[in-house]
């Protein structure tokens, strides 16, 4: 999966090496991040397994949304932001000149906190990236728009209103089509923020099944303030503190016998 988003993120680059065996996914390197002259991430270095979840965790802005922009760039769509520090994925620089960030954000998918999905039907919803990206036979669109619904659990809910308005949908309805519609045009990556924080219990752990099946195919991140959430879904979750990254390790170890302070002290509910 990583020599397929190499191949197609880098417009014209010399070959690199390929990955060592068992290397990291996405390499995290020594990454700042300035809002003008504010410094809002600090020496950030992680390095993220491939088809696993990962869990940001950490107080409202500890910088874990902003971390999780950089991985598609859509940090460069806010004026004064400079980034220092490498961002690699497949064992290449996302930041690099030739890189094409439209390309990279196809293979890195986003599900927001909001669900946002378009006023179009249910359908068009999850056939829009695939027109976008060249797919023209109603065939092939019918054929990927189910699997989308059935990889997002929603097929069995929606099959018999595909045509209606998405946004007569429920909230974790609209959320799971969100996710659809990220999955449809097959990413390597996605990205996660906050995805079930506007749901209710049962949306939410709709939600979270969904998440623990989807890993079988995609490397999963999520920015998270649910603790409970964090530990339920995530293999490894990495603690934040005011633009630093405090801990990263594997989830139980993070929640149960954390290395740090601080840690302990957020897990535990002391501050936060």
């Amino acid at each position: 999966m990583a020599e397929t988003l190499i191949q197609k993120i880098v417009a014209q680059q010399a070959p690199a090496a390929a990955p060592a065996a068992g290397a990291p996914f996405i390499r995290i390197e020594d990454v700042s991040l300035y809002y003008g002259a504010s410094k809002a991430l600090k020496n950030i270095s992680l390095n993220l397994d491939e088809k696993v979840v990962t869990a940001f965790i950490g107080p409202s802005g500890c910088g874990k949304s902003t971390l999780l922009r950089c991985l598609n760039r859509m940090n460069d769509l806010i004026d004064n932001v400079r980034i220092d520090g490498c961002i690699k994925i497949g064992g290449h620089d996302i930041y690099a000149g030739d890189v094409d960030v439209i390309e990279l954000r196809k293979r890195v998918g986003m599900v927001f906190q909001k669900s946002n999905p378009f006023p179009k039907s249910i359908y068009e919803n999850v056939a829009y990236g695939l027109r976008l990206h060249g797919m023209k036979s109603k065939s092939d669109l019918d054929a990927a728009v189910e699997q989308s619904l059935r990889s997002s659990a929603l097929w069995d809910e929606v099959k018999d209103r595909l045509h209606s308005s998405a946004l007569g949908l429920s909230g974790g309805q609209q959320q799971r089509l969100c996710i659809a519609r990220a999955i449809a045009i097959k990413p390597d990556i996605i990205l996660m923020d906050e995805p079930a924080s506007a749901l209710d219990p049962i949306a939410t752990s709709r939600i979270e099944e969904l998440i623990l099946e989807l890993k079988k195919d995609f490397t999963i991140v999520i920015v998270t303030h649910n603790m409970q959430q964090a530990a339920r879904i995530s293999d490894q979750t990495a603690f934040f503190y005011i633009g630093e990254l405090i801990e990263f390790g594997p989830t139980a170890k993070i929640f149960t016998n954390p290395s740090q302070k601080r840690t302990e002290d957020y897990v535990t509910g002391r501050f936060g």
